[in-house]
């Protein structure tokens, strides 16, 4: 019999930024935001797509066309993020992206030892200010007051 003590396997420690979730049509068994996001942890768990879609009530094969829809850049980002693909250093936000992100937020993903504990819900204020900034900056240019 062995007895050579193993030591705790480690959980594996990854970050997984703040999204803002592609937005759908609403249905009850589609990619909700808080699908999005449980599937989100779980690919931070398990680093595997399969077992992340399964854990977040979701097919494997629905996942990869959500990721490449009009407006998922930061879905797509957070994604990179958790596997560890560079994409695109500085991504751009797009006008939409940044408007949705103004008025709707964004989803955090929690983890704790490695585990997806929570997600919440927590306002953009960077895309508020940017939006307002360009909201201002259009109606100058519309006559508004600003220099000739």
């Amino acid at each position: 019999m062995n007895t050579a003590s193993h030591a705790p396997r480690r959980a594996r420690h990854v970050r997984v930024p703040a999204f803002a979730p592609v937005m759908l049509r609403a249905r009850a068994d589609g990619w909700t935001p808080a699908r999005q996001a449980a599937f989100l942890g779980a690919l931070a768990e398990s680093g595997s797509v399969e077992a992340a879609a399964r854990k977040a009530g979701m097919a494997r094969e629905t996942a990869y066309p959500l990721r490449r829809r009009p407006g998922a850049g930061s879905f797509a980002a957070a994604w990179d993020a958790i596997v560890g693909e560079r994409g695109d250093a500085k991504r751009k936000v797009t006008v939409d992206e940044r408007v949705q992100r103004a008025f709707q937020g964004l989803l955090k993903v929690r983890m704790y030892g490695g585990r997806h504990v929570a997600t919440e819900h927590k306002a953009d204020n960077r895309a508020l200010l940017a939006q307002l900034a360009h909201v201002r900056r259009s109606a100058r240019g519309r006559g508004g007051g600003g220099r000739s």
